[in-house]
């Protein structure tokens, strides 16, 4: 894999110059053993500086207590201009972690860090973006439109008209639910009904008979006979996300 790049942006956010120093060659280090280019790595020493900082983030390491905006608010907000943002909480009070998982937090990591655990985690949320970045073809009557697989919200099918939503836009697809079903067979989508497929990262409720999804925004329905398979394959993709 030599002289392979991978084309992401990690972000590192802390008021304590010599931990984001250490961090920033620890992260140097981990992309140096997996003889890969080393990513862009951007660091910030406080909250409101990151904030003002237009540029991609992919991953972010996250201090939860500096001067001015606390990294609870950074963070919430960061989720919100992009919610495949993968977030790394790096504290030494765990009385936060509550917290923090409020904005679907990847990992939470206590200082001093563990070298060997970082890039375990690190592995993961390196797999994770490396998933997000597949592209997927939509093809509809007025043209052909490629976007992260990531970005579909939900495909449902109203008798023969399949929609595409995305965080961006709907598309009425040309293709089959069946097609979409094959299509999408990452382990963050699930076929809870034959008229609607979901992925589980804009998930915020469910029961027996409804998922609702972008804090209610959306909700597909959830057929009896799979509630439960569903519900421990998201409690599963739940976890994988939370190690």
């Amino acid at each position: 894999m030599n002289n392979v790049s991978i084309c992401m942006r990690i972000v590192i956010c802390d008021d304590d110059i010599l931990f984001v120093r250490q961090l920033h060659e620890d992260l140097c280090e981990y992309f140096q053993k997996l003889e890969v280019g080393c990513p862009e790595i951007s660091c910030f020493y406080d909250g409101e500086t990151l904030l003002m900082d237009t540029g991609i983030k992919d991953i972010v390491f996250l201090d939860i207590e500096m001067n001015g905006i606390d990294g609870i608010c950074v963070g919430s907000e960061l989720k919100k201009l992009n919610p495949n943002s993968i977030i790394f909480v790096i504290t030494s009070f765990a009385e936060y972690l509550d917290d923090a998982m409020r904005f679907h937090v990847f990992r939470y990591l206590s200082k001093p860090l563990d070298k060997q655990r970082l890039f375990r985690n690190l592995k993961d949320a390196v797999n994770i973006y490396m998933a997000s970045t597949i592209k997927i073809v939509i093809e509809t009557k007025e043209g052909v439109h490629i976007i992260p697989a990531s970005e579909i919200i939900f495909v449902e099918a109203h008798g023969r008209t399949v929609i595409v939503h995305t965080v961006g836009s709907d598309y009425q697809s040309v293709n089959t639910m069946q097609y979409w079903a094959d299509t999408l067979h990452e382990k963050c989508f699930y076929r809870t009904h034959r008229s609607f497929i979901v992925n589980m990262e804009y998930v915020s409720d469910f029961d027996r008979t409804l998922v609702k999804l972008c804090h209610n925004k959306y909700q597909a329905y959830l057929t009896r006979r799979k509630y439960n398979g569903f519900k421990e394959t998201y409690l599963l993709y739940l976890e994988s996300t939370r190690k």
